[in-house]
């Protein structure tokens, strides 16, 4: 049977025409009152909805509209709502008062998952609520960004537990013609579609638009008649499927995601990879340039290179995207081979070491080679990252490997609950919403009264058990649950008592257990009657995960025991919701994983921002974060073989900061006020509002990346890409004699006996051969030198041409003061020099003194 299909929208009196702007801008979910104003219509059906205004102004009845649109309390408010989004979506911010003339700037930031709202299921956990983050900072700033993703026709999948605990996988399809969503459609008013091919078999696409305050966000959909079943489902679960689905669903979102923004006229000048999922975008940047401008493949590679931006936000190599590569060429083979390349040198793009020919081929390394600037997501963890991945920089000392870090942060207006908001309003002033880049304005939470403060955040407390008792009840009764353990539910928690929360993806190295090490020291902590501690819990594990899933079950089974169903509990199905929920709610937020493994976290972040207190190890942004005023640390930098023994080791200090530091300051009252914990309260919310947050995240990728990237790509494309193809020239003469180069001498004259204060002054003499001084860096790297020889504490000086050259042979020369006393040692090397250069830090191109 055919069926002929057509979209019916809600009928919204004139009068009320407003909401629908409202609620087709995911805006309204970082604004308390544009909140209000959809509860104001129906609160049940808000609640049913999932917070979701379309889904809600679509079910809400036509009597109901009617009436409010005579309501004139509700179209004041209306009004109130309507002005402030106009004045915010009008009004310059940060980006135009800083650059000003910088029309040409555009990024285009491409990422797998996005957690926005919980009424646009498409995220799965950390990595897509930062880039959700990430686009709401930059439309506060005014910066020109635009976003790419997938519409995942399921989503990532909702969490239910059985009665063992075990955890079971369902997935709901999303029905997008009551989200926030839009499909782009061309001026004949049908949905523009853009293609890949895929060995030989074309997908299409079409684009559906999200508008994230000023910034859009576009979504690819293969879910078109055009498309056969198999090919429908690519954007059908978020990490779902076998490889095959995989590494299709990536070159959806890279090299779809570039011709999705030509079709709709964006032209990016900076490309920024969160993650290496779109990593595959550099191939068909190089196909348009090469098409459409008349650039070779090395021209329009020098392009993309100084323009690309990447983020990793993995720990350890195998978390990577790996693929074999009979499978790449199945799907990429007849692309790369349009380009004019070998195969064999497109898979060397993305081995750490291009001539190992059994190496699989990584999506990281590529986007690291083809991007001048890439980044971990803290200072750990670009130290970690520089460490993982040296082996692209062959030559190159780890400290001096080309990935920098920017530290993560959240986005303060959407995790901040809007009781403080109030209190912020009050005590920073306007300034803390309309300039929220302003970041010395939370120096000033410090005049907030403490009663005021531990007022809100009691009342935070009591709405967070109220919440965790309506939703472990909803969970038992699916779970067939007997009547009374449902009625215990209601009895659950006590709102007065020390709640700590543990709420994140459920991977064995985030050591969701840790706590339970020893049941007995537990028992003594929870159910001390004077002192009370209780503990929620929530997290899914990867659906193929199994170890994750038994840690899930193992912890749902002491909730269960006599001693601790009353004072510990495990919610199932973690989502943005219950996040906010919880980072709200809390005292103290745990987070507990193995070091070195957490690239940043950020849920610790959202706790904070909201006064609770973290008790973390030192891994990830509290590495970097912590501070005796504003929580605590167990462990420390040294790294244990046995996991066993380092679990039982620090879990045992976290027994001990619990027992004698956390627990005791809480209960410490004066005038039925906790003093200490208030300060520390303070000292939370400033360290998070004054630097990890995403607003100070964004400036820095805008001042650290996304300008040089944009000015790199200013000058390499003025004058029909002449900077582009002269730079493209000069490489490969410099490629020609780069074997040819030779350190001949390296000569030191300095005082017989050295003194600090004393100058070392350095010649040496290297062999060009055609190049010319200005092709190259000669530098001087000094340093102390450790019982291995290695150096330490090293430092590049650059050395400058002296003289004519000699047949090809020229000097060098510098001086250096030895400004530390023991064993020090120096040594030479060669790296390329050109004035379009982003960095001259490039794989294999380094020459080192033998």
């Amino acid at each position: 049977m055919k069926v002929h299909s057509f979209v019916v929208m809600p009928n919204l009196p004139p009068e009320l025409e407003k909401l629908r702007e409202l609620a087709m801008n995911l805006w309204y979910g970082w604004n308390w009152d544009a909140i209000q104003l959809f509860i104001r219509i129906d609160p049940e059906l808000w609640t049913a909805s999932y917070q979701n205004p379309i889904k809600l102004l679509g079910t809400v009845s036509q009597e109901k509209l009617i009436e409010l649109s005579e309501d004139d309390s509700f179209i004041a408010h209306l009004d109130r709502v309507y002005d402030s989004f106009t004045r915010y979506m009008s009004s310059s911010a940060w980006f135009e008062k800083q650059y000003s003339g910088k029309k040409d700037v555009k990024i285009a930031y491409f990422s797998a998952e996005y957690g926005i709202r919980e009424s646009l299921p498409i995220y799965s956990g950390g990595l897509g609520i930062l880039a959700g983050d990430h686009l709401k900072s930059a439309s506060d700033l005014g910066i020109p960004l635009v976003a790419i993703g997938l519409l995942y026709s399921h989503g990532y999948f909702k969490q239910l537990l059985n009665r063992d605990g075990w955890q079971e996988e369902k997935y709901p399809v999303n029905d997008w013609y009551n989200m926030p969503v839009t499909l782009e459609k061309g001026n004949d008013g049908n949905p523009i579609k853009v293609s890949v091919d895929f060995d030989g078999t074309t997908v299409y696409m079409q684009i559906w638009r999200v508008q994230v305050g000023r910034v859009p966000l576009y979504l690819l959909d293969t879910n078109v008649p055009e498309n056969s079943p198999e090919q429908r489902v690519i954007t059908g679960q978020l990490y779902g499927g076998d490889r095959d689905i995989r590494i299709q669903q990536e070159i959806v979102l890279g090299i779809g995601g570039v011709r999705a923004l030509k079709a709709l006229g964006i032209e990016p000048s900076v490309y920024h990879m969160n993650e290496g999922h779109s990593a595959l975008l550099v191939l068909d940047r190089l196909r348009d340039l090469i098409e459409a401008h008349g650039l070779s493949y090395g021209e329009g590679s020098e392009l993309v290179w100084a323009s690309n931006v990447f983020t990793t936000h993995t720990a350890v190599g195998a978390g990577n995207e790996w693929f074999k590569p009979d499978l790449l060429k199945k799907y990429l083979g007849n692309f790369v081979t349009s380009l004019g390349m070998k195969w064999v040198d497109f898979l060397a793009m993305g081995r750490v070491n291009p001539e190992d020919q059994n190496s699989e081929f990584c999506l990281t390394v590529l986007a690291l080679k083809m991007s001048a600037r890439s980044n971990g997501v803290s200072r750990l963890h670009g130290e970690v990252t520089r460490n993982m991945w040296k082996g692209v920089w062959r030559g190159l000392n780890e400290d001096e490997i080309p990935i920098t870090s920017i530290t993560n942060g959240i986005h303060p207006h959407t995790w901040i609950n809007h009781n403080l908001v109030d209190l912020l309003l009050t005590y920073l002033g306007p300034a803390y919403m309309d300039e929220s880049w302003n970041f010395d304005l939370w120096d000033n939470i410090d005049n907030i009264p403490d009663m005021e403060l531990w007022r809100v955040h009691q009342r935070r407390r009591d709405r967070l058990t109220s919440f965790i008792r309506k939703r472990l009840g909803q969970q038992l009764i699916r779970q067939g649950a007997s009547t009374g353990d449902v009625k215990a539910a209601d009895n659950v928690l006590d709102p007065h008592a020390l709640t700590i929360g543990f709420a994140r993806r459920f991977a064995t190295y985030k050591r969701g257990a840790l706590l339970f090490t020893d049941i007995d020291r537990l028992d003594k902590l929870v159910n001390n009657p004077e002192m009370p501690v209780q503990f929620v819990f929530a997290g899914k594990a990867h659906p193929r995960d199994t170890e994750g899933k038994n840690l899930i079950r193992s912890i749902v089974h002491h909730c269960k025991s006599e001693r601790f169903r009353h004072s510990i509990v495990f919610l199932e199905d973690y989502d943005i919701n219950m996040a906010r929920y919880l980072v709200k709610g809390v005292d103290v937020w745990l987070n507990a994983p193995r070091r070195p493994l957490e690239a940043s976290g950020t849920s610790g972040m959202k706790a904070s921002i909201n006064g609770a207190l973290n008790v973390s190890s030192l891994d990830g942004w509290w590495d970097e974060g912590h501070s005796s005023d504003a929580g605590w640390a167990f462990g420390r930098e040294e790294l244990y073989e046995d996991y066993g023994e380092q679990d039982w080791i620090e879990s045992h200090e976290l027994y001990d900061i619990l027992e004698r530091d956390i627990v005791p300051r809480f209960y410490d009252r004066e005038h039925n006020l906790p003093r200490d914990w208030i300060s520390m309260m303070k000292e939370s919310m400033k360290l998070i509002g004054k630097h990890f947050n995403t607003h100070r995240m964004l400036i820095e990728y805008v001042e650290k990346t996304y300008m040089p990237a944009s000015t790199n790509y200013a000058e390499l494309t003025k004058d029909s890409f002449s900077g582009a193809r002269e730079l493209c020239a000069w490489r490969e003469r410099l490629i020609r004699q780069w074997s040819k180069i030779e350190i001949e001498s390296v000569d030191a004259e300095m005082p017989p006996n050295m003194t600090v204060g004393c100058d070392l002054s350095v010649n040496a003499k290297i062999l060009l051969g055609e190049l010319m001084p200005d092709d190259i860096s000669v530098e001087l790297v000094t340093g102390t030198l450790g019982p291995d020889g290695s150096m330490l504490n090293s430092c590049a000086v650059p050395m400058t041409p002296v003289g004519e050259g000699d047949n090809g042979v020229y000097t060098f020369h510098t001086n250096i003061q030895c400004d530390a006393s023991g064993l020090c040692g120096y040594s030479l090397r060669v790296l390329p020099h050109h004035k379009y250069l982003a960095h001259n830090k490039l794989p294999g191109l380094v020459i080192l003194e033998k």
